[in-house]
C-alpha cells in the first residue's frame, strides 16, 4: 500500500490505538509464549517454539503495514468535501438500472470499508467507477455478471 490513504479523524485514531497495542501487549504477549517454549526443551524439535516465532512474524508484519498506512494517511473533513461530483466521503445515492433497484453508499477509504453499514471502498469496482461522477451521469461498472450500470441520483454529506 503506497499511495495516499483518505481516512477519517476517527479512524486515524482508531489506527493509532491498535498500533500502540501492537507494540506494548502484542509484542509482550509474544515474547511471553517464546519464552515459554524455550523452556520446553531442545529447540530443533519444538514445534510451540516454531509456532511463536511464526506468530512474531506475522505480527511485525501487520505492525509494519498498519504503520505504513499511518504514515500515508491524510484525514479528510467533512466541510472539505465538494457535492458537486462523487468523492471520498461522499454519501451517494444510486440507482441499478437494470434492477431499478437504489441504494446509498458512502464511499470511503479501504480500512472504513464496510457493507452492512452501506460503506464502500473507493478502491472497489464500483467506487472507482462512482469517483469524479455528478448527478444524473450513469457509471458503467465491470462486474462478474457483465456491466453493471449505476445512475448518480443524489450526492450528500
Amino acid at each position: 500500500m503506497s499511495g495516499i490513504n483518505y481516512v477519517t479523524k476517527e479512524t486515524l485514531d482508531q489506527m493509532r490505538e491498535e498500533l500502540n497495542f501492537l507494540k506494548t501487549k502484542g509484542r509482550a504477549e509474544i515474547a511471553r509464549a517464546i519464552a515459554e517454549a524455550r523452556e520446553k526443551g531442545d529447540l530443533k524439535e519444538n514445534a510451540e517454539y516454531d509456532a511463536a516465532k511464526e506468530a512474531q512474524g506475522l505480527h511485525e508484519a501487520k505492525l509494519a503495514t498498519l504503520e505504513n498506512a499511518i504514515a500515508t494517511a491524510r484525514v479528510v473533513e467533512a466541510d472539505s468535501i465538494d457535492t458537486s461530483k462523487v468523492s471520498i466521503l461522499c454519501k451517494v445515492t444510486i440507482t441499478n438500472i437494470g434492477l431499478k433497484k437504489t441504494v446509498t453508499y458512502q464511499l470511503v477509504s479501504e480500512k472504513e470499508a464496510d457493507l452492512k453499514a452501506n460503506k464502500i471502498s473507493v478502491t472497489s469496482p464500483i467506487g472507482k467507477g462512482l469517483l469524479g461522477k455528478v448527478i444524473g451521469d450513469v457509471a458503467e461498472i465491470t462486474t462478474p455478471n457483465g456491466i453493471t450500470k449505476l445512475r448518480v441520483d443524489n450526492i450528500t454529506i
